[in-house]
């Protein structure tokens, strides 16, 4: 009996998980007009047209290649800056090495709200209002990014890049060849958290793409709410943003369940 308890409870908890996203699903697919809940578990009457009506009606395809750009871009760089400071950080010897690090680490108690003017301020003085850059990178400073790096390299024996130097090997190749393929699970573990973080981002791309063609989805859907939008188009519309996010988790999946494995043998 007892063994049954922890499966019935993460049963339970996944269906209450599950909940809102199969309600948002059957109320995209119910008939535009109609009755949203309990109509729409009727699924004799599924249709697309709200799908139709979403993708030909609002500029729904730019915002989603902005965010598209905002996420991608936003992992590229993330994952290389922070991974190499990680590197630094970790093997690296040299003045001010740890006050640094707790220094940066420190920022991760100032919340993103009470930083969120200055930015503005900053960003739109050097005419990053409306753009990709002023867009992408006052987010790339990630400090848990780092964090997280530094702590997985750390582990790595030094033996292996005090061989690769003996060799001739330079920093930059030590970093490439040796770093990179060892922290592959770490990485990829960080690129779904990057990318989900980006493309379920609201407020900084709220407040500096004040244009409908800077818009990001999420930002876009919240404007449609305000343009009087049948809801089982806005449901639509969030249904569609949730794909992307699907599609990252299951191609990487396997590189997290992995990093989780290795680091549960190390512990």
């Amino acid at each position: 009996m007892a063994r049954l308890r922890l499966p019935v409870l993460l049963a339970l908890v996944g269906l209450v998980t599950m909940t809102p996203f199969a309600v948002m699903v059957l109320v995209a697919f119910a008939p535009p007009g109609g009755r949203t809940l309990p109509g729409a578990f009727d699924l004799t009457r599924a249709t697309w047209e709200n799908f139709s009506a979403v993708l030909s009606g609002a500029d729904i395809t730019r915002w989603a290649a902005n965010s598209l750009v905002y996420s991608l871009v936003s992992v590229v760089l993330i994952l290389l800056f922070s991974s190499m400071a990680g590197y630094a950080f970790a093997k690296k010897r040299f003045p001010g090495r740890e006050v640094l690090f707790w220094s940066f680490l420190a920022t991760l108690m100032v919340p993103f709200q009470a930083t969120l003017v200055p930015y503005f301020v900053l960003v739109s003085r050097l005419g990053g209002v409306d753009t990709y850059w002023g867009l992408i990178v006052p987010t790339l400073a990630n400090s848990q990014a780092v964090f997280l790096m530094r702590q997985f390299i750390a582990q790595l024996p030094d033996e292996l890049f005090e061989a690769a130097r003996i060799d001739g090997a330079s920093e930059w190749r030590i970093y490439t060849t040796v770093v990179v393929p060892l922290i592959t699970p770490v990485l990829a573990t960080l690129g779904v958290f990057v990318f989900l973080w980006h493309w379920n981002d609201f407020l900084w791309p709220l407040v500096i793409g004040q244009s409908s063609r800077m818009h990001t989805l999420t930002v876009g859907l919240a404007t449609l709410e305000g343009e009087n939008v049948a809801v089982n188009q806005i449901m639509a519309g969030a249904t569609i943003t949730v794909l992307p996010c699907l599609l990252v988790f299951g191609l990487l999946q396997r590189y997290l369940t992995d990093s989780i494995a290795t680091t549960g043998l190390k512990n």
